[in-house]
């Protein structure tokens, strides 16, 4: 599994459901499939720091 948000301003949609969608909002664990390699490589999503993901979703909790 690799961490991995939409790029700013852009909504995803996941491989298993496309009608629900990764954003820049939240990180979220996908899997190292073909249809998420190549839209990371399309630069549609990008991989981001678990550390930072963490610390993010800890400040918009407690917003």
């Amino acid at each position: 599994m690799i961490v991995k948000a939409a790029a700013p301003g852009l909504q995803v949609p996941k491989e298993d459901s496309p009608r629900a969608y990764i954003t820049d909002a939240e990180a979220v664990d996908v899997p190292r499939s073909a249809y998420y390699l190549r839209i990371v490589g399309d630069g549609d999503l990008v991989e981001v720091d678990e550390a930072a993901s963490v610390k993010t979703n800890a400040k918009k909790g407690a917003e």
